[in-house]
């Protein structure tokens, strides 16, 4: 991709709005535009991020044997008051009174929608056991939004349910959707702790929190440093840990997946029930395994960035490699440049060149802030002794070289032999 063809509005000032250093660089970097407070517009390198995001865990999900859907964000509020959830949730669901007089909500979260779904298509146990999950936006009336894809009131989750006819088969279930998180956030470049958590009002009696240590998350985490026990941050529970007593701390973190057994909390409110291998009508036990997908990239930001900017791990980037001409009045430096560009596209690369006719200082400063792993720099060196320079983002080396030098470093660092 161009430079000039696409949207990339990087910005060169802190935005007044921005309180955290992901929502900073998201805007500097122009990966989003915020709309209204609480609703942004993802832009093509926002985007890209995205869908790499999405990419990762729909593999993941596959892998566990998920079959994916789409459910509706507009519901019927009715199948809400049957689990009492439209009382709990309260003034955070959004709800209207569409043009026939039905009472309707924009779904902040698809619990009851999955069930019914369920109940209206599995009759045995033979069917069990079942995992479903889609990638959908929701929508939370959120009383103060704030940093920016962190806590918004228009935001894309992915929910996963199974359905099982004992709590044994939800057992393996929850261990793989366990299991299956680790693999998406070590992929996605991030570290996390794992608590035990309250499931609210969600239901269930076992849930685990996966949760972004971030200097400005708006969670607490109560983290032992001698033994690693990590906890919800209870300010009343004192700073010693239960299992070897030692001094504990309070890390501040960003809450990217939750997991529940839910048991049978939503199958029995609506009917949704199996035909036993004991000739027995039997409630459906159902697990719910959620992850934060838009609030990933600003997770994924607060981890890997510098004084400069991102710092985009290599599942994750829009880009894999940058071309930058540095003056494009010369012909000889575009026409290697477009000649560098062809050659890494055909070497199957997602590459972004920048044929803008800026300042070399812009030109490098914008390919910092933008976080591209790897910088193919096209400069004097090209035209007084035919070599171009390779920069690596995440540790400022530089290597100068012959364009096969080069490109026999990109194919090292991006395409490693097994």
């Amino acid at each position: 991709m161009l430079w000039s063809k696409t949207m990339i509005p990087t910005l060169k000032e802190v935005p007044q709005e921005a309180e955290t250093i992901s929502h900073q660089l998201m805007l500097r970097a122009g990966l989003v535009r915020m709309l209204m407070a609480g609703v942004y517009s993802y832009l093509p390198l926002g985007l890209k991020v995205l869908n790499n995001i999405e990419n990762i865990i729909r593999q993941e999900m596959d892998s566990c044997a998920g079959a994916q859907v789409l459910l509706p964000a507009l519901q019927p509020l009715e199948l809400w008051q049957k689990t009492g959830r439209d009382k709990d949730i309260g003034q955070v669901m959004f709800r209207f009174v569409d043009r026939r007089g039905r009472k309707v909500c924009l779904g902040p979260t698809h619990e009851e929608i999955i069930t019914e779904l369920a109940r209206g298509h599995i009759f045995s146990y033979k069917q069990l056991p079942l995992l479903l999950y889609q990638i959908q936006t929701k929508f939370r009336d959120e009383i103060r939004p704030r940093f920016g894809l962190i806590r918004s009131c228009e935001f894309i989750m992915k929910d996963a349910y199974s359905f099982d006819k004992d709590e044994a088969g939800l057992d393996k279930n929850y261990k793989a959707m366990y299991e299956a998180y680790l693999r998406i956030f070590k992929r996605c470049g991030l570290q996390v702790l794992i608590t035990e958590a309250d499931s609210g009002v969600m239901g269930g009696k076992v849930s685990h929190e996966f949760m972004v240590p971030a200097k400005d998350g708006e969670d607490a985490v109560s983290l032992c440093p001698q033994c690693k026990t990590a906890a919800t941050f209870k300010e009343e529970a004192g700073l010693n840990c239960p299992k070897c007593k030692a001094e504990i701390s309070k890390v501040n973190c960003i809450e990217i997946g939750h997991i529940f057994k839910l048991g049978t909390k939503y199958s029995a409110a609506l009917g949704a029930n199996f035909l036993s291998a004991q000739g027995k009508q039997e409630p459906l036990i159902m697990g719910c395994y959620g992850i934060g997908v838009s609030r990933l990239i600003p997770a994924i930001i607060e981890q890997n960035n510098d004084p400069d900017g991102i710092i985009w791990p290599k599942e994750i980037t829009p880009y894999e490699v940058l071309v930058i001409a540095l003056d494009t009045t010369k012909p000889k430096i575009m026409e290697l440049a477009e000649d560098i560009y062809r050659k890494l596209n055909d070497l199957g690369l997602k590459v972004l060149f920048d044929d803008r006719d800026e300042r070399a200082g812009v030109k490098f400063k914008d390919a910092d802030l933008l976080g591209i792993p790897l910088q193919v720099i096209i400069g004097k060196g090209a035209l007084e002794g035919n070599t171009i320079e390779l920069k690596l983002r995440k540790t400022k080396e530089k290597i100068i070289g012959a364009q096969e030098e080069v490109y026999k470093k990109i194919k090292e660092i991006i395409i490693p032999t097994p």
